[in-house]
């Protein structure tokens, strides 16, 4: 380990975050890393950098031997994987920022890290500034994590902040987080939850070893959150937020998931608003913390492909070590969850699907129910996601099968008979 290389870079893109690594590059001297070419799409594109750094051509960037690490920062996930791939196996370390790619492409990106001996790291991929990677394969890595609760899409938590202390729409919120450049002029990605499942695909893998296929997490975003539902979530002394939730059940699988979630006032992820990420993490040992920053941005995102770029000079690597050292956990759906289901038609409700109904409530302006339902019912049929029907989670979501059988009991034993059963 030479701990005074030079870090020769190579970088894939020069768009938001790119052109911040090029301003914070320049600011870090001390780093001894020096730009050798910027690959980019469009050469006839204005950019405040000198013109002899550019070129069109990627071969330039993977073939030049004395490239010794590629930044990979484009927004192409298909292209970034052919050049992470290509960089890896041509001896050159990778640092990227794209987590459609890295959900896509894990299983393949682990076994080129295998056989190259070479690292690829990621902290941008996910809440940008701040290093809940890192601190999930150090600080974690031998801790025993009960639970993580994660807001890591900022574009809707900036939308779900001002729906709550502006009290806009859903559609002017959108379209206020649009002007400001926080959401895209093509919003689906974030709004639909795909970006923090994304995510939250690869940070599964460093909290519990886990490798899921995209398909086995059930995965929406806020896109049917109304402003009556912001209003029953107030009345409730919570705020809604759009939350990457995981969590380590009694029997040893791990439930996971990414669904719009009532928070508490006082409970940390509150606290995150507009477009900040925030990260809770509960262990046996350090019992709860919170990591808080922002989750976008040129500069912010580019400080964390910095401290990758760092990290590089040492030679470090992710070790995997829950997947490859311990014993991968595994993802359950025998658990139930306590669901808030707004929605404007009775019909477009599997009421039969829950064990129980709490509260129910019904007229010309406002309806909605509260139940518990099985998980796996959500996942054998997709209708709390359509006909603008919409599902939020309770504060404390998860309720295990073990305990649903002593209420079930309880409520048998205060009722004084055995044909049938409330839980409230």
């Amino acid at each position: 380990m030479d701990t005074h290389k030079k870090l020769v870079l190579g970088i894939f893109g020069f768009g938001v975050v790119g052109e911040g690594l090029y301003k914070v590059l320049n600011q870090t001297p001390s780093l001894n890393a020096s730009i050798r070419k910027v690959c980019i799409k469009n050469s006839n594109k204005k950019r405040n950098a000198p013109a002899e750094l550019f070129t069109t051509d990627k071969d330039i960037l993977l073939n030049d031997p004395s490239i010794n690490i590629i930044i990979e920062l484009i927004d192409d996930a298909f292209a970034a994987y052919d050049i992470v791939k290509t960089a890896l196996v041509n001896g050159k370390s990778v640092v990227s920022a794209n987590k459609k790619m890295i959900a896509e492409h894990l299983p393949e990106l682990l076994e080129l890290q295998q056989q190259t001996g070479l690292s690829f790291l990621y902290e941008a991929a996910c809440c940008a500034s701040i290093p809940v990677i890192r601190n999930l394969e150090e600080y974690y890595d031998n801790d025993l994590l009960h639970s993580i609760s994660a807001i890591v899409n900022g574009s809707t938590n900036y939308i779900l902040t001002k729906m709550f202390e502006e009290n806009l729409s859903f559609k002017d919120a959108l379209l206020q987080a649009q002007q400001l450049g926080f959401a895209e002029s093509n919003p689906t990605l974030d709004v639909d939850g795909y970006d923090a499942l994304n995510k939250w695909t690869f940070l599964l893998t460093h909290a519990y070893g886990i490798l899921p296929n995209k398909n086995e997490i059930i995965f929406t975003g806020i896109q049917n959150v109304t402003g009556e539902d912001a209003l029953q979530a107030t009345r409730k002394d919570c705020v809604i937020k759009l939350v990457a939730y995981a969590k380590k059940l009694n029997n040893g699988k791990v439930a996971a998931f990414v669904l719009p979630q009532f928070i508490k006032k006082n409970d940390q992820l509150a606290f995150v608003r507009n477009e900040y990420n925030g990260v809770v993490i509960e262990s046996s040992f350090a019992d709860k913390q919170f990591f808080y920053g922002k989750g976008a941005g040129s500069l912010p995102t580019a400080s964390a492909v910095l401290s990758d770029i760092s990290a590089s000079r040492y030679d470090y690597r992710y070790e995997y070590k829950k997947l490859y050292h311990h014993k991968p956990n595994e993802l359950t759906n025998d658990f139930y969850v306590k669901a808030y289901i707004g929605f404007t038609d009775w019909s477009h409700i599997r009421k039969d699907d829950f064990e129980s109904i709490e509260e129910w409530h019904s007229n010309d302006q406002l309806n909605y129910l509260i139940g518990i339902i099985h998980f796996k019912k959500l996942q054998e049929n997709d209708w709390w996601k359509k006909n603008n029907v919409s599902l939020v989670l309770s504060a404390d979501p998860v309720i295990e099968s073990l305990e649903i059988d002593k209420l079930k009991k309880r409520s048998l034993e205060l009722a004084g008979f055995s044909g049938g059963y409330s839980l409230y």
